[in-house]
């Protein structure tokens, strides 16, 4: 069969055809993928990295006044008190002995309204997810490859910032702008950094911190994100390189639309489908990126566990960074 690349595919099993897959790899009831490769020795190389103490937690403010950047459909956040100094002023409050008073909120959200961990079995094509589970197994529930082993588990090692729209002299990518495994490469050598086998990658390229200093309107016309853009290559790349964990300031973790095929999120088969590479999507990295530049040192300890949703597709997460 001609590669892949050299012609347009009629859909994402043709594309993939004879790319790498770890499907079996570590055997028929996995559910953890490529975050297998995070080891006892890549914890110990992440706490490696750590020279001065500080700490950057990487999770956007759900229930912002600007909203929730989310992907076009869903619905932001909703916080609603159910008790509050208002029940207790009114006579509208249970009996506390003592007289104590308090407040009660909650809140309904998307479990991927905010930045998040999807599940392994979060997307699929021809009725198949993860490790060769069926698709089936998503009625009703992520019963299989679900964001619970994930949470079960916690994602730590060493991590490596790429700062794509530092690299690129932008202060963010532009609409649909796209970059691959060479372009990564080339940033980690400008920043004098080397990305190595089983790094968490991290991606800067400062689209979600342009929600806040832009219109809704304006941030959502034309949705196409930048990002990461499938080729093979790429895709062998990430297999070589054992990478466990991929992490992006957008909210697909790559090129809404790919610019050769048509497809939506390509990538999301490609890597998590096939290879099991856990996506971290919606962080806001742009803090860490300033201190990063200020002192020289793009890698650190990287550490994550979303919530414990059973049957999850995914899960709010707050990922912890010590340099």
């Amino acid at each position: 069969m001609a590669d892949a690349s050299k012609k347009v595919a009629k859909n994402l099993g043709e594309l993939l055809e004879g790319l790498p897959k770890n499907w079996g790899k570590w055997g028929p009831d996995d559910e953890l993928g490529s975050l297998n490769y995070l080891t006892p020795e890549q914890v110990l190389k992440g706490v490696a990295t750590i020279k001065s103490g500080k700490t950057f937690t990487l999770q956007i403010q759900i229930g912002n006044p600007k909203g929730d950047p989310i992907w076009p459909g869903r619905r932001g956040s909703h916080r609603v008190n159910v008790l509050d100094r208002s029940h207790f002023a009114c006579g509208r409050h249970p009996h506390i002995p003592g007289d104590m008073e308090y407040v009660d909120d909650m809140m309904i959200m998307y479990l991927q309204g905010s930045t998040q961990y999807d599940a392994l079995g979060h997307v699929w094509f021809d009725g198949t997810i993860w490790n060769g589970y069926s698709a089936d197994s998503t009625i009703g529930g992520t019963t299989k490859a679900s964001v619970l082993p994930i949470a079960e588990k916690g994602v730590v090692g060493r991590g490596v910032l790429i700062d794509m729209a530092r690299f690129r002299g932008k202060k963010h990518l532009d609409r649909g702008e796209t970059f691959d495994h060479n372009d990564l490469l080339a940033a980690a050598k400008h920043q004098g950094v080397e990305i190595r086998k089983r790094d968490v990658l991290i991606i800067r390229t400062g689209w979600i911190g342009s929600f806040y200093e832009r219109t809704a309107e304006d941030f959502y016309k034309d949705f196409n994100e930048p990002g990461l853009v499938f080729s093979p290559e790429l895709v062998r790349w990430f297999h070589e390189m054992e990478i466990p964990n991929l992490v992006t300031d957008t909210i697909a973790n790559e090129v809404t639309v790919d610019p050769t095929t048509g497809f939506i999120v390509t990538l999301h088969n490609a890597l998590m489908r096939n290879l099991g590479v856990a996506f971290t999507e919606i962080i806001l990295p742009d803090g860490l990126a300033e201190d990063c530049a200020a002192d020289g040192q793009w890698d650190f300890l990287y550490v994550a566990a979303p919530l414990k949703v059973f049957e999850g597709s995914g899960a709010p997460v707050n990922p912890v960074v010590i340099k």
